[in-house]
């Protein structure tokens, strides 16, 4: 550990659209704010080769694009842009403790938190190549949905935000075939009525996943597994969505922050107040409903105001 310790204003722990939205606003207010990147820079939305629903880009962005003129905004106006990631908190006392890969200690008087959520995915080799391609694979129906107008799709899930999903699909696609792994929906009642009632949606239950299929570039189907009859089938499917759930990146502060059963942060409502005093939090690492990158600028920009507010108040 460095011998000397770092003191900062206003800390925002992670990226994104969150958190670069509260680094400018911070920035703007004189509050030095200092950012680490974390170990995926840029959030989600780097994996996302199309952006066409963030406000002000009429022709779309990439994600990474998008997120890279959002770091050079914050940073025109004064924020310290680090690479690096934060794996220990101490938020017990009046002084909050960072530290940044067990090497750097940094005390804060505010804290903004923006780790942000990851998606679920199957993890088999052809649903992650194809991921990485840009070229079919999606864990966000209202990011992506709109590119496979008038197309047939799969989406993999049983939960409610799988039907949801499903339900926003089948507006948009000429099919949806939803595969679940078990012999039931593990959503509610209503939301598992709404798919079935739904006519361009094809249930299979008892069906996983074997291998997204493609032609290197692109998907054109999904190979699946019927686990009664124990025999595999091709699906054609131009996209292949996961609605298995996401995991919010916020193990590190389950000791001192008030998390949901998941491990969402649970904030002040209509606030991005925590439950300790000059610890603030924006985005998806909060967000189980949205997650959109707006939603989550949003959120970035209340933290920065509320972080502002909170100094104020001490002087």
């Amino acid at each position: 550990m460095e011998s000397t310790i770092e003191k900062v204003k206003c800390l925002i722990i992670g990226s994104g659209p969150a958190g670069y939205t509260a680094a400018i606003y911070a920035s703007r207010a004189n509050m030095n704010p200092v950012l680490y990147q974390g170990s995926q820079p840029g959030g989600q939305l780097t994996t996302t080769n199309e952006v066409e629903n963030f406000p002000g880009n009429p022709e779309g962005i990439t994600g990474p694009q998008m997120m890279i003129q959002l770091m050079e905004q914050a940073q025109r106006f004064g924020t310290d842009v680090r690479d690096g990631w934060v794996n220990k908190v101490d938020f017990s006392g009046p002084v909050h403790k960072v530290w940044i890969q067990d090497n750097k200690e940094i005390h804060c008087e505010t804290v903004i938190i923006s780790t942000g959520a990851s998606a679920k995915y199957l993890n088999i080799p052809s649903e992650q190549h194809y991921l990485k391609m840009g070229g079919g694979v999606s864990a966000c129906a209202v990011c992506d949905g709109f590119f496979y107008r008038n197309q047939e799709v799969v989406i993999v899930g049983a939960g409610d935000s799988a039907c949801e999903e499903a339900h926003y699909l089948s507006k948009l696609c000429k099919k949806v075939t939803m595969l679940v792994r078990s012999e039931q929906f593990r959503a509610s009642k209503i939301m598992a009525e709404r798919v079935r009632k739904t006519e361009n949606i094809t249930i299979l239950l008892n069906t996983e996943t074997v291998e997204v299929l493609g032609d290197g570039q692109v998907v054109t189907g999904v190979k699946a597994l019927n686990k009664t009859n124990n025999e595999t089938f091709e699906i054609p499917a131009t996209g292949f969505f996961v609605a298995i759930g996401h995991t919010p990146n916020t193990a590190i502060f389950k000791d001192y922050l008030s998390l949901d059963e998941t491990g969402y942060i649970i904030p002040t409502p209509g606030t991005s107040k925590t439950n300790v005093a000059g610890v603030f939090v924006a985005g998806d690492a909060a967000d189980h409903v949205y997650r959109q990158a707006i939603t989550a600028a949003g959120t970035g920009c209340m933290a920065a105001l509320d972080a502002e507010r909170y100094l104020a108040s001490l002087e």
